[in-house]
Parts: structure tokens; C-alpha cells; sequence
């Protein structure tokens, strides 16, 4: 069985923490307001509109595939529930949701439930914006530890507190095109992948996909894309046992520079012995590589799966490969989560009502992990339904090295963390900088950062 951490209790936060958490969000202010009633789920947020007792308000950011499984599984629950009133809210993905959610928790009237990244958890704690889980709690709604991932969970914590509930990992990973990899001798006599573990081995593998293709071996976004960039950065830094790039919640740079310096080498080495474009428009662009059959790999995200199948190829995911062996298996991931932003009070809290919300979730999170997400509930993650899901379920185990971006104010998802450190990454793929100026590039960057004190 794997370890546990049970959640103590911990303090009331101070509004000043709350203000702190508005801005490093990035809180810019409430432009939807105005289009807003008060009656409405977004208008009580801003307004004091107090909603009726039976009323569960629910934030999210998703759209596209995504938000029409999440619309789904809250169909789910209305028709099991139907004495609660369930309004939901969408949001534009990133600093705007974050901070409509920040500031109506700021202003006393937050939704019931969130989502978030489990990457931007530290920081909503620590500005005082989410409420503590307690196991009693959670149990009386069957929410026990021993049913969840034990990865996310324990990323549901700051400092032994648990503050969110993991709905599932969504890593960085490996797509293939099987027909590719057929006719380039890549597949066993089961018809999988051969094993692409070690520096050497997997350029090898995209070099066979390159003599099949007579165009690229593989593909990854790199054009005006810092984020899936810095995801391979962070996937192989850690590979070669680079800790956390910044500490003490972002304050203090401890980036292993020779680390760094050799991953970014081993990025260079992809477009310097042209198994990778070095210039791939977006993430429209390599995908489309894939799907053309003018690349036989592709390195993304998991939540890409849906745009590749509907292109009616011949494919199949795998883990990122183990390109380094100085470490533990890791690949960079996040997680998402529901959370209970703090309510100014009991009654409007609605915590068992929230909580039998969080459940119903997943319950019904084996329609979230049809769009690529690893579920984070074990009863969903080893069902027979999910194991039957491909190629979903093929690369499942990658969640168990799951990076996720070091704490700080500036870090997690969309975050400038990414941004700079992407940014630095890009230069090293494309042959602008070398590798020792990269990683001194990360360096510099990530130190300016630290130096701002965080917003107060």
C-alpha cells in the first residue's frame, strides 16, 4: 500500500495573504462584471448577491472537448441530485480565471467548488484563499486517501494540509504513429513499441521514422509554444536528477546549472542531427506533422489525444521515454483539482453539499479521462472500463513520475516560470544559444524573478 498523509488542521489566513494571492495571479480586474446579474453564478461573485440554500455554484476553465466532458459529468449529477440547483460558470483558461476566482473569494462571495491546477495550489494557500479538507469530512462522502493516486494526492497538500481534491495527471508524453513505426521496425511481435529508453536509442528510433517519412522523425512545438518547451526541459532535467529550480516558494534560485546544461544539450542534439524541425509552427503544426505521416513521433501533452484522433490515423501513446537514467523516471505534469475557496462562512460554505458535488465528480471521471487525463480515483483508473480505453490507458504509468513545476508566486501553469524558462529552452533547440548559455539564461531569469518581492 502506499504511503498516506493524513491532513491536520492549520490556521486562519489574514486578508493581506488573500490581496497577496490576488496579484501574483496576476489579477488585472473583473471585466465581465458588467454582463453580469446578480442573480447570476458570476455576478454573486462580485456583487453580494446571496444565493438561495439549495444553490451549488461551480467555476471552471474548460471549453472545447474538454468542457463538454466536464458539462457531462455535471448532467451526471444534476440527475442524481435534483434537489440541488447546480449553476456552473466557464472562464477563460489562465491568469483570467485565476483571478475571477481570487477576487471574488477576496470579496466574500466564491463559488462552492473550483477547479485548479494542483501547480498553483502553494500559492492559493498561502494568500489564504482555500479552505482546509478533513478526512472525517471527506469520508462521510467516501473521499478516503487509500482511493486516490498517491502523487496528486500528496501534491493536494501544502505543509501536511490537504487543500484540494485531485481529479487526475495530465504528463508530457510520447504519441507514435504505429504504420510508421511498422514499416520502420520499431514494433515488437505484439505489435508495441520497442523499448526507446537512453539518449542514443531514441534518436535511433526517430531516425528509422525519419527514413519511412523522407521528411522528420519526430515533432514538438517550438514556435512562439515556451510552455510544451519547457515541459521537455523540465521532463529530461529531472531525468538527469535536477532538483527544484527556485526554493522557499520561489524566493531563492537553486537551479542546477551542469543539469540544465545537459538537457538543453540533449535538446540541441534533436534538430542539430535533424530528427526534430526546429521550428514547428505551434502546437497545430507539430501535431499536424504527425497526423500528415511527415513525423513518426510527436512530444506533447496528453490532452492533444482527441485532436489526433480525429484525424483517423494509425496511432498509439506511450510514456515519454527514459532518455536518462541518473534519477528516478520523471516527466513534467500537472493535475487537476477541485477545490473550496474560502466562503465567509459555515452556511455558505456548503461543505457537505460541495463535498457529495467533489464525489459525484468522480464518479463520473470515466468521461474525463476520455480527453487524455490519467483519472487521479483509483476506482476509475483500474476499472475495466478505463484499461479498455485506447490508447488512453497506455501510458497511464507515466503519472507515477509525474514533475510538477517547482512552487512559487510566478510558477504553475501558463505561469512566467515557463515562460523564461521555455523561452531559454527554444534558443538551445534552435541553435540561437548554446547550452552554458541556456542554463546560465535560466539562471539570470529565474533570479530577477525571485529578487520582485512577491505582491502584497
Amino acid at each position: 500500500m502506499r504511503d498516506r498523509i493524513p491532513p491536520p488542521p492549520s490556521p486562519v489566513p489574514s486578508r493581506r495573504r488573500v490581496l497577496r494571492g490576488t496579484l501574483a495571479l496576476g489579477a488585472t480586474g473583473a471585466s465581465a462584471l458588467a454582463a453580469a446579474g446578480c442573480g447570476s453564478t458570476l455576478g454573486q461573485g462580485f456583487t453580494g448577491g446571496a444565493p438561495e440554500p439549495s444553490r451549488l455554484n461551480f467555476w471552471n476553465p474548460f471549453t472545447g472537448g474538454d468542457g463538454e466532458r466536464m458539462l457531462a459529468m455535471q448532467e451526471f449529477f444534476r440527475t442524481t441530485h435534483r434537489s440541488v440547483d447546480l449553476r456552473s460558470a466557464t472562464f477563460l483558461w489562465g491568469n483570467p480565471y485565476y483571478t475571477k476566482l481570487t477576487l471574488a473569494t477576496l470579496g466574500g462571495r466564491p463559488p462552492q467548488v473550483a477547479v485548479t491546477h494542483l501547480s498553483k495550489v502553494p500559492t492559493l494557500v498561502e494568500a489564504g484563499l482555500l479552505t482546509e479538507l478533513h478526512s472525517a469530512d471527506l469520508a462521510r462522502h467516501g473521499l478516503t486517501s487509500d482511493r486516490f493516486d498517491a502523487r496528486p494526492w500528496r501534491k493536494s497538500q501544502v505543509d501536511g494540509v490537504l487543500h484540494a481534491v485531485p481529479i487526475d495527471t495530465h504528463p508530457f508524453v510520447l504519441y507514435f504513429r504505429t504504420d510508421i513505426a511498422e514499416k520502420a521496425g520499431l514494433l515488437d511481435g505484439q505489435g508495441r513499441l520497442t523499448d526507446l529508453d537512453g539518449p542514443d536509442a531514441f534518436i535511433d528510433a526517430m531516425r528509422a521514422a525519419k527514413e519511412v517519412t523522407g521528411a522528420w522523425g519526430g515533432s514538438i512545438a517550438s514556435v512562439k509554444d515556451a510552455s510544451t518547451q519547457f515541459r521537455l526541459f523540465w521532463s529530461l532535467y529531472r531525468q538527469l536528477g535536477g532538483g527544484d529550480l527556485v526554493a522557499d516558494r520561489g524566493r531563492r534560485v537553486v537551479v542546477d546549472t551542469a543539469a540544465a546544461a545537459e538537457a538543453l544539450s540533449y535538446m540541441r542534439r534533436l534538430t542539430k542531427e535533424k530528427v526534430v524541425p526546429p521550428a514547428a509552427d505551434g502546437q497545430g503544426g507539430a501535431i499536424t506533422l504527425l497526423n500528415t505521416g511527415k513525423a513518426g513521433f510527436l512530444m506533447d501533452g496528453v490532452w492533444q489525444v482527441l485532436a489526433v484522433k480525429s484525424a483517423k490515423v494509425k496511432f498509439d501513446m506511450r510514456p515519454l521515454p527514459r532518455i536518462f537514467k541518473d534519477a528516478p523516471y520523471a516527466c513534467a505534469a500537472d493535475s487537476h483539482a477541485l477545490v473550496l475557496p474560502k466562503a465567509p462562512s459555515e452556511k455558505a460554505q456548503r461543505l457537505d453539499m460541495s463535498l457529495e458535488f467533489i464525489a459525484s465528480m468522480l464518479h463520473s471521471s470515466n468521461l474525463w479521462a476520455e480527453g487524455g487525463h490519467v483519472p487521479a480515483w483509483l476506482p476509475t483508473q483500474r476499472s475495466r472500463t478505463y484499461q479498455e480505453l485506447v490508447p488512453q490507458s497506455h501510458y497511464a504509468t507515466a503519472a507515477d513520475g509525474a514533475a510538477y513545476d517547482p512552487a512559487a508566486w510566478y510558477g504553475g501553469a501558463g505561469s512566467t516560470l515557463q515562460q523564461v524558462v521555455g523561452d531559454a529552452a527554444t534558443s538551445v533547440f534552435t541553435g540561437a544559444t548554446s547550452p552554458t548559455a541556456g542554463a546560465e539564461r535560466i539562471r539570470r531569469k529565474l533570479r530577477e524573478l525571485a529578487a520582485r518581492p512577491a505582491p502584497v
